[in-house]
């Protein structure tokens, strides 16, 4: 009775308050990487291993990316690790898995992510109304002395804070 509680508990502080949308995967890195431009919600085409495996909380998209090919977006480098329970009808943990997007959507990223510099990042995997989505976003690669600028004016913006609080 009382993992019963435990875990309803959990689910809730993993949910967004009020959106109903559960959390399975961030990737932490892309937003240092790149300067993201767009984003956008899609779908995803998932076996069922590959779902239990997402609803058990085990999922990497650090090293993942997206690319457009013959008018379909893939994404590339996702690790779903295997579901122990499933025996024979197991997927492939790093397999392309397909993203659902609407022709208009293809056709606008598509147009942004051809241009030089710029790229397919996935951020985040999570679950609305027991849908698994991903959120895709157009980047652009950061330089190193860009990466510093940005870190330099978040610690200055910080202490600035700080400063404001220690006034009052």
């Amino acid at each position: 009775m009382a993992a019963a509680k435990k875990n309803k508990s959990k689910k809730k502080k993993d949910e967004d308050a009020g959106t109903g949308r559960i959390s399975v995967s961030r990737n932490r890195k892309a937003r240092h990487h790149y300067e993201i431009l767009d984003k956008i919600e899609c779908g995803l085409v998932l076996l069922g291993s590959e779902v239990k495996t997402l609803r058990s909380g085990q999922c990497s998209i650090d090293e993942a990316y997206a690319r457009v090919t013959r008018g379909e977006v893939w994404l590339c480098d996702a690790d779903i690790p295997e579901y122990p329970q499933a025996n024979l009808q197991n997927h492939a943990a790093k397999r392309t898995r397909k993203l659902l997007l609407k022709k208009r959507e293809i056709d606008k990223f598509a147009e942004s992510a051809s241009q030089q510099g710029l790229t397919l990042v996935p951020l985040e995997i999570y679950f609305i109304r027991g849908n698994a989505k991903l959120l895709l976003a157009v980047g652009r690669g950061r330089k190193s002395h860009d990466k510093r600028d940005k870190i330099k004016k978040q610690a200055d913006m910080r202490e600035m804070r700080q400063a404001k609080m220690r006034g009052r």
